[in-house]
């Protein structure tokens, strides 16, 4: 049965459940739809030396490319400061846009993003909205 896009959120939601952020406090969940139907979480990891840490949605991908898959149909992100303000969407990053752009089609691939206190909520973009004119795979040919 597929899943929606609403239920993709909630997974994201679960996979926040999951961060390890000591330091900054801001948890996010990422939930990837492969092509095939299977789905991966993540979470964000933090690092006390800070740069060798790794976002929710890269952690995600690395689940999914590890165990063979490699068509993607959509992610879903949440995240959000500990006691903060949960009102915010959270969008990746410019280094999980570039690496999501490794892996997927960017006119077709679907980012759904929604605030933790209202994940009805739910705006959805392409790859190619949120990173326009990208390098990717078919520049090196």
């Amino acid at each position: 049965m597929p899943i929606c896009d609403a239920e993709l959120i909630q997974w994201a939601v679960k996979a926040r459940e999951k961060s390890y952020s000591p330091y900054s406090d801001f948890s996010v969940g990422a939930a990837l739809l492969a092509k095939n139907g299977k789905l991966y979480l993540g979470c964000n990891i933090e690092n006390a030396a800070f740069t060798p840490g790794i976002c929710a949605e890269r952690t995600a991908f690395s689940k999914a490319l590890s165990e063979g898959d490699k068509d993607f149909e959509a992610i879903a992100i949440v995240g959000g400061k500990e006691g903060g303000n949960l009102d915010h969407i959270c969008a990746p990053c410019g280094v999980c846009r570039q690496f999501i752009r490794e892996f997927t089609e960017p006119a077709t691939f679907r980012i759904l993003l929604a605030p933790l206190n209202a994940p009805e909520k739910i705006t959805s973009y392409t790859l190619e909205q949120l990173l326009p004119e990208s390098f990717g795979p078919d520049n090196l040919k």
